[in-house]
């Protein structure tokens, strides 16, 4: 990266998103500067940092030096973008990040993103299925959190639902290396990876899978321990640096010995985990004993993926209610996902960072549109991708159906 000093003392960074990209021809063609600097610029005399985009591969810094006022969003109903006390023209960004150019010049935790509930689950007529699609389509769906569960087997990761014999989903490594592939890619996009380390395993075992998937390279790593809400980064300088991954255990964390796999429930607290009650109350439950003022201070995930709980092969599981995904999926309505963001938002003064759910793709993008409100910018993407082979048979056929059957005896 380089500085450039221009006119009314307005700062320009130029240069490529940094990542070790060899093969995309959008990236090869980047220069990692922009050669000259319109004199369009000279008009701006003040204003709050952001981000513009000159090519599909170079991302550009502006902004002057003077102190702007900011959004405290822990006492907003929506989030938001900083807002400047200057009233002088400021650079629009067109680069999205996120999916949104709203977001370059929002904070990590300032954002509401849609999270995949067990990611991995995709397949067919299985009752442990959370998910009709693979990790590659919900990505560009506009999944920015993948929630795994790992198993671990003869010295190997696996992710499986509650038991292998259930659901074996593969290696984490192979996971991994899908998601890696995927980043590659879209060098705009920051993602979240929340892994349930279902047998308490010691943090050293999952050092491998990230290195060998050769996701490591791209993976933030904090400057102190803990984060606190407003300490974390934009995303434009999480862009420019690369560090675009970044991932959260729940169990069993130890950042002084690998600190990049940060300590879930010192970042962030979760409403009820595995929720069976249709109102999806807006209470802490993950950690225990948090009080609600640290809680204030903390980015939270409301979970919002409806459960009933069957007994298969010995282990007690929870399933998706199938028969109500498109309520619970939905922007409006009661035991809706978007009244849960709105009671969260009322609750807390600021909406969830997370909203944690299954089968995201029922209701057509709704789930996008309920997080895109709660950022007050306009959800217009299409939803969603083509399923993986057969898996959107995987809640109508035997499995789907006999989960089907128990759910309504239940919900009688």
């Amino acid at each position: 990266m380089q500085a450039q000093s221009t006119v009314d003392g307005l700062l320009v960074l130029t240069g490529r998103a940094a990542t070790s990209i060899t093969s995309s021809a959008a990236l090869s063609s980047a220069t990692g500067e922009l050669g000259s600097i319109s004199n369009s610029f000279s008009s701006i005399a003040a204003s709050n940092s952001s981000v513009a985009s000159s090519t599909a591969s170079v991302i550009v810094l502006t902004g002057s030096s003077r102190t702007s006022s900011s959004t405290d969003f822990r006492t907003n109903l929506l989030n938001q973008t900083a807002s400047a006390t200057s009233t002088a023209p400021t650079p629009t960004n067109t680069q999205p990040c996120n999916n949104y150019a709203e977001f370059c010049d929002r904070k990590y935790g300032n954002i509401t993103e849609v999270c995949a509930h067990n990611s991995p689950f995709v397949k067919q007529n299985n009752v442990g299925a959370n998910q009709d699609f693979g990790v590659i389509t919900q990505l560009n769906d506009g999944i920015r959190m993948l929630q795994i569960q790992t198993h671990l087997a003869n010295g190997t990761l696996y992710l499986c639902h509650s038991s292998c014999d259930i659901l074996n989903a593969g290696t984490m490594v192979s996971y991994l290396s899908n998601v890696t592939a995927w980043v590659h890619t879209h060098p705009y996009d920051i993602i979240t990876i929340l892994i349930g380390n279902a047998d308490y395993s010691a943090v050293g075992n999952f050092t491998a899978p990230i290195e060998e998937s050769g996701l490591l390279p791209f993976v933030y790593t904090p400057p102190k321990n803990p984060m606190s809400l407003e300490d974390w980064p934009k995303l434009s300088s999480m862009i420019l640096s690369s560090s675009r991954v970044v991932i959260f255990m729940d169990y069993e964390s130890n950042q002084t010995s690998v600190p990049y796999i940060l300590d879930e429930f010192i970042h962030m607290w979760e409403t009820p985990f595995d929720p069976t009650d249709r109102s999806f109350p807006c209470t802490i439950q993950r950690p225990p004993g948090l009080s609600d003022h640290d809680a204030g201070f903390r980015m939270y995930m409301a979970n919002h993926n409806l459960n009933t709980e069957l007994t298969l092969l010995g282990n007690t599981l929870l399933v998706p209610t199938v028969p109500l995904l498109n309520v619970t999926n939905a922007v409006n309505g009661s035991g809706s996902l978007g009244q849960t963001v709105q009671q969260c938002a009322e609750r807390w003064e600021r909406p969830p960072t997370w909203l944690n759910v299954d089968f995201y793709n029922v209701g057509n993008g709704s789930v996008f549109e309920a997080a895109a409100k709660s950022n007050n910018v306009t959800y217009s993407r299409t939803c969603c991708g083509l399923p993986s082979k057969g898996a959107e048979r995987s809640r109508v056929g035997l499995g789907g159906v006999l989960v089907a059957l128990l759910v309504a005896v239940v919900l009688v």
